[in-house]
């Protein structure tokens, strides 16, 4: 018994005496606020170095999660405490060889939400009307298979199938017109001909002078006013030319972008009736609504191009009569004066239409001459 209680005072006497040091209460209140400051918890290895263990694991979380084209040699994440007012700041800053960083001089980098990209804006202009193709090469194939419905202005479309019909009448008067003209000219060059050949031979037959002579001076006469009618004829031609290739065609042109409007409409419209008919939910709502505004637009440039055509379809039936009356009592008054051989009515229906004559191997004056 007295073996065992020497041997505890011998351990007891051996064992280091430890003192108790309270904390006083400003070492508590820093003891509490430590977990606030991030900074305040440094892990040290056995040899006495810090251990940056956690700064790689961080990073190599954070490369995983940004998106892509963005990289830990483009940003460095600078942490703060909670008492900090500078939270979430993104620093610009490299990454160089070894983990050493420099620090760049720019500020904070402002990340845009969307950045404008040339090649993906025609790339969409391309996808959009690669969509309205199809849409209305669809609506076309249906309404000639009879299965798409189509919408039709009755009185439009009459006037629409008279004016091309018209066009086809008047583009075989203007080739008729001519045909004449190119006749006619032949017969003048024919006539001028023969009556310089009588006029020769009623010079060297003094037997048959004044007979050569007659011939000489009708022909001429009838040479001269054949040239009096081509130049009637061709005025004609031209008026008509260009009321069928210019004024009607342009018409023509509006009637074109008309129809193809109008098939836009019926396509965008048969594809809202299809979203209509089917079944209203949260997939399907922004796609009719979508689909509503697409209609809308296309109904707005269908009745303004609607429009546009009838405005052009007037103007071009009261120029029509206009151009066309002139011109046919000149062509009349022209052929029956030449065939009735009234030279003076000829040439007053030339100067009525104010219709100037070019003489035969006459060239145009220089631009001296003309000064």
């Amino acid at each position: 018994m007295s073996d065992y209680s020497n041997d505890t005072a011998t351990l007891g006497a051996s064992k280091p005496a430890t003192e108790e040091v309270k904390p006083n209460s400003e070492e508590s209140t820093m003891a509490q606020e430590s977990p606030k400051n991030s900074a305040a918890e440094i892990s040290v290895t056995s040899n006495g170095e810090v251990d940056d263990s956690h700064e790689h694991g961080f990073n190599r979380d954070l490369k995983h999660s940004l998106p892509a084209g963005l990289g830990l040699s483009e940003t460095q994440i600078t942490s703060h405490g909670f008492d900090s007012t500078k939270e979430g700041v993104t620093e610009a800053g490299a990454f160089q060889a070894g983990g050493q960083r420099t620090q760049a001089k720019s500020g904070p980098v402002i990340l845009a939400d969307e950045i404008k990209n040339p090649a993906m804006e025609k790339l969409e202009l391309v996808r959009k009307w690669s969509l309205n193709t199809y849409k209305c090469t669809r609506q076309i194939i249906s309404e000639k298979l009879g299965r798409g419905s189509r919408t039709v202005d009755l009185e439009l479309e009459a006037q629409i199938d008279i004016l091309r019909d018209n066009k086809k009448k008047y583009e075989n008067i203007l080739r008729l017109a001519q045909t004449l003209s190119t006749q006619l000219f032949q017969m003048v060059h024919t006539q001028r001909q023969l009556g310089d050949a009588f006029a020769d031979l009623s010079l060297k037959s003094l037997e048959l002078h004044e007979e050569f002579g007659y011939n000489a001076d009708t022909q001429k006469l009838l040479a001269k006013n054949g040239e009096t009618l081509l130049g009637a004829i061709n005025f004609f031609i031209a008026s008509v030319n260009t009321l069928v290739n210019k004024t009607i065609e342009d018409t023509l042109m509006t009637v074109k972008q008309y129809e193809s409007a109008r098939i836009e409409y019926d396509a965008y419209r048969t594809d809202l009736e299809e979203l209509n008919l089917g079944p209203r939910d949260a997939n399907t709502l922004p796609k009719i609504e979508q689909s509503q505004l697409l209609f809308q637009a296309h109904k707005e440039k269908y009745d303004k191009m609607r429009n546009d055509v009838s405005i052009k379809l007037k103007f071009l039936e009261e120029n029509k009569v206009k151009v066309l009356h002139n011109q046919l009592v000149l062509f009349h008054n022209a052929i029956a004066a030449y065939f009735a051989g009234n030279q003076k009515q000829l040439e007053q229906t030339l100067k009525q239409f104010h219709i100037k004559l070019k003489t035969p191997g006459m060239e145009a004056p220089s631009w001296l001459e003309e000064q």
